[in-house]
């Protein structure tokens, strides 16, 4: 990551990451084509009720995660041997304490919250049977998502994906197996992503327990050290905050989404699953930017931070774009693979279209955000955040929205957010590239 050209690393790094999310995304699409296909459309509006308050406990881990990646990314790139060992000691054990924490949180919030966002009284009890039980596998998708950061940190993204691929395969075995044998509907797809994620955990950990030198993993080291936490927190606490806040703005688009019926809620979570393959490719690239540049700045290369992002978010757009044009142009037939209802195909496909065209801009705040965190701006890309995707969704919502109360108004808040979000991410970017560069010349100017 230090030396050579860029391109063809940039590529064969992100592929995997890309590779495991949109993977992931797939297997986690087989539960909803398996509920929307064999459990009808009342169950599969159950599911997508609760994908919002998924997406934020998943979207926290998510950015969380990208505290030990950075950390000690950073640590190879200045050669320090000695730190990385506790270092990815104290991830591991703050993830187990962690997911438990998350786990019991979720139980205490899960009602409340779904009574907030107007969830329809035909869905609640269903809705509140498939995430209790999936909230028991939080600990472990926390778990995962840590050594895979660790592993991702020194270049190995294939492993993390061959634990997804096992994983998912068995996810969807498991769905089939559930939902039409045994007639477990929403109950059913939880318990198999349980089990999955529970058996991508164990995969991560035996890695990581047959890793050489300063990367192996043993448990009977398993502590936290109070400063490399601090490193850890600094980095991941905003991080994940900037992820979460994705999915608690959505928790008030969904109160607009409820507001059209079962259908349109149905309609959306099949759609969903087919954004979430095109923003895989922007969080695949961000991820490889925050790598690539944690250790360029950790080495002091910031000319070679540049020219990883302008990579980054070029390479990373065009594929986002290339995905979210084809879905669109394929939108029928993408949801009839979750569904039969032709009601809930056009509320999908309206959010295709509106969501797809503007997709591509992920990848440019995406990355952005990645650059300023990866050189040491920890807490901006979450204040971003926030305004981009809470406080302006918001307003759309209490202007915009109220004024015109279509479905289709209610999906450009998406689109518009991202144009908002990408502007002032790009303005933070350069502001603080020139003071990294100005600092770099004042001691050859003195």
């Amino acid at each position: 990551m230090l030396n050579g050209l860029l391109l063809g690393k940039i590529i064969l790094f992100a592929l995997p990451i890309a590779l495991s999310g949109m993977l992931q995304q797939l297997f986690n699409a087989a539960d909803v084509a398996v509920v929307g296909r064999f459990a009808g459309s009342k169950a599969l509006a159950a599911v997508g009720a609760c994908g919002p308050l998924v997406g934020i406990f998943v979207n926290l881990l998510t950015g969380l995660a990208i505290g030990p990646n950075t950390a000690l990314a950073i640590l190879i790139g200045k050669n320090d041997r000695e730190s990385i060992s506790p270092m990815i000691h104290t991830a591991i054990t703050f993830a187990i304490f962690l997911g438990l924490g998350l786990t019991a949180l979720g139980f205490a919030v899960v009602k409340p919250v779904l009574e907030a966002s107007s969830t329809p009284a035909e869905i609640m009890g269903d809705a509140l049977v498939y995430i209790r039980i999936y909230f028991i596998a939080i600990p472990f998708i926390t778990v995962y998502n840590f050594g895979a950061a660790i592993l991702r940190s020194f270049g190995d993204t294939k492993r993390p994906m061959y634990c997804l691929i096992i994983s998912g395969v068995i996810n969807v075995i498991l769905n089939l197996i559930f939902v039409i044998a045994f007639h477990l509907d929403e109950a059913g797809v939880a318990i198999a992503t349980v089990i999955s994620n529970v058996v991508s955990c164990a995969m991560v950990v035996s890695f990581l327990l047959k890793m050489e030198g300063d990367f192996r993993l043993d448990i009977r080291k398993l502590a936290i050290d109070r400063q490399h936490l601090s490193r850890i927190v600094k980095i991941g606490v905003p991080a994940g905050i900037q992820s979460a806040i994705f999915g608690i703005s959505n928790i008030f688009v969904q109160s607009g989404i409820n507001t059209f019926g079962a259908d349109a809620i149905a309609g959306v979570s099949a759609s969903l699953n087919w954004g979430y393959l095109s923003y895989f490719c922007s969080t695949a690239f961000s991820q490889t930017a925050l790598t690539f540049i944690g250790q360029n700045y950790g080495a002091g290369q910031i000319q070679r931070c540049r020219k990883v992002v302008r990579l980054c978010m070029l390479i990373g757009s065009l594929f986002t774009a290339t995905l979210s044009f084809t879905f669109i142009i394929f939108g029928k037939f993408c949801m009839s693979v979750y569904t039969t209802s032709a009601v809930v195909a056009e509320y999908g496909i309206i959010r295709l279209k509106l969501c797809g065209y503007f997709e591509w801009l992920s990848s440019v705040f995406e990355v952005g955000c990645s650059a300023l965190r990866g050189t040491g701006q920890t807490v901006q890309p979450a204040i971003f955040t926030i305004l981009g995707t809470v406080v302006y969704r918001l307003i759309y919502l209490a202007t915009v929205f109220r004024v015109s109360h279509t479905f289709g108004t209610l999906m450009l808040v998406y689109g518009t957010s991202w144009i908002f979000t990408t502007i002032i991410v790009l303005t933070a970017y350069f502001i603080r590239m020139r003071k990294l560069e100005k600092c770099q010349l004042a001691p050859a100017d003195r």
